[in-house]
């Protein structure tokens, strides 16, 4: 099994949504999650969490990251193969949220490790 990390993009935040959420529509989209939780079973390696504010560094200094489209969380998936995390991620809740997409990346074993 490979493993797979999952980002999670959306035009909104991930605290600006969590701002504008009633509790009940909060109750209901933690209801759909973890419904799909359970639908990936064992290639769910890691839930992860949303994500806060960042910084982007550079070697000429830190600015803030500006961009149209925020990383709001992460997660972390395996499968045989990228056909196999993309699969998992079929019917994903988060693709409900207008302009959202997910990004999956494979992990590569470091040389010498």
């Amino acid at each position: 099994m490979k493993k797979f990390a999952v980002l999670y993009i959306a035009p909104q935040s991930a605290q600006e949504q969590m701002a504008q959420s009633t509790p009940e529509a909060a109750q209901e989209g933690m209801k759909a999650w973890m419904q799909w939780a359970d639908r990936a079973g064992t290639g769910l390696v890691d839930m992860g969490n949303p994500l806060g504010e960042g910084k982007e560094i550079t070697a000429t200094g830190v600015s803030e990251v500006s961009s149209s489209n925020h990383i709001g969380g992460y997660g972390i998936i395996q499968a045989e193969d990228l056909a196999g995390a993309q699969a998992l991620l079929d019917g994903h809740p988060h693709l409900m949220m207008p302009g959202a997409s997910i990004q999956v990346y494979e992990f590569l074993d470091m040389p010498g490790m």
